[in-house]
């Protein structure tokens, strides 16, 4: 006897699940996909703040390479970035290994050590501003009842960059202590106590046990608070303003400059899709190195 073969039944096409989707898709094409095209059109006319302006390619992007104060911003962008990731992380590490122990008082210190990263922004720079600001400033009163010259932090460009790398040490620092003593936590005891048994010191135990399972995590941190300090806005904007000489201006305040300062739409886009480009390659880096680690 010849079995027939099963007609399978035809499927019905379903649009609920479609139409409930469709006003999602909308919203986000208005709010993202709809103003990064146009920035992008805008990067590539001479437009302004009152006129569209007209098609001129390229023109804004070779323009922005030939200004010094592009590179100048570039570059303090790099250090502020290098120095601030550096200083964070070593203080984040730090007190890691001491909360990572077991002493007295150390939940208030876990708490307490987290108060620069929970204020708002605007209120923790505004506080060193006035607190650095001129002489008057808590940290110039302090220093001339010390006996010192009053110095002004915000004065010259050096200090001012000082200034500037160290407020975001103070702001980032909690990150990366909190996030260094979770995996501190996850070490196995057993390990230490195998090197101890070893001969190894505390030193070598750092070195050897401890370093090696915070190297993954370490490299993720590394990346990630670059990408946040490179498009870090209102520290340098708030604290220093881009100056003096626009010494503590990165790419970001700079493009904040070209836009609403100069009036000049195509290079503050075209300067905020430079940016843009450095942080997808940071990006891509943080997700691959991801990738490894899984």
């Amino acid at each position: 006897m010849k079995v027939q073969p099963r007609v399978q039944p035809k499927r019905r096409f379903d649009s609920l699940p479609y139409a409930l989707l469709t006003p999602s898709i909308i919203l986000i094409i208005l709010i993202n996909l709809y103003p990064f095209f146009t920035a992008i059109y805008y990067s590539l006319a001479n437009g302004t703040m009152l006129s569209g302006g007209h098609f001129v390619g390229l023109s804004n992007y070779f323009r922005l390479f030939h200004q010094t104060d592009f590179w100048n911003s570039l570059w303090f962008s790099f250090i502020f970035a290098l120095f601030s990731v550096f200083g964070s992380y070593l203080i984040g590490l730090v007190f890691a290994l001491i909360l990572n122990q077991d002493i007295p008082g150390r939940g208030f210190f876990r708490v307490a050590l987290l108060v620069p990263w929970i204020i708002p922004s605007i209120v923790s720079i505004v506080s060193w501003r006035w607190m650095i600001g001129d002489k008057t400033g808590l940290v110039n009163v302090a220093i001339t009842a010390l006996g010192f010259e009053p110095v002004y932090f915000l004065s010259t460009e050096r200090l001012a960059m000082f200034s500037v790398i160290v407020v975001k040490i103070w702001r980032s620092f909690p990150f990366m202590m909190l996030s260094l003593l979770a995996a501190l936590q996850t070490i196995d005891r057993g390990l230490y106590e195998a090197a101890q048994i070893d001969g190894a010191g505390r030193r070598q135990s750092f070195i050897y046990v401890t370093m090696p399972h915070l190297f993954n995590l370490s490299v993720v941190l590394w990346i990630l608070m670059t990408i946040w300090t490179v498009n870090d806005f209102e520290t340098p904007f708030l604290l220093t303003g881009g100056g003096p000489s626009n010494a503590t201006e990165n790419l970001i305040v700079l493009a904040y400059r070209y836009t609403f300062k100069r009036n000049d739409v195509g290079m503050g886009t075209a300067t905020a899709f430079v940016t843009l480009t450095i942080l997808l390659v940071l990006a891509l880096l943080l997700l691959r190195r991801q990738r490894e680690t899984t």
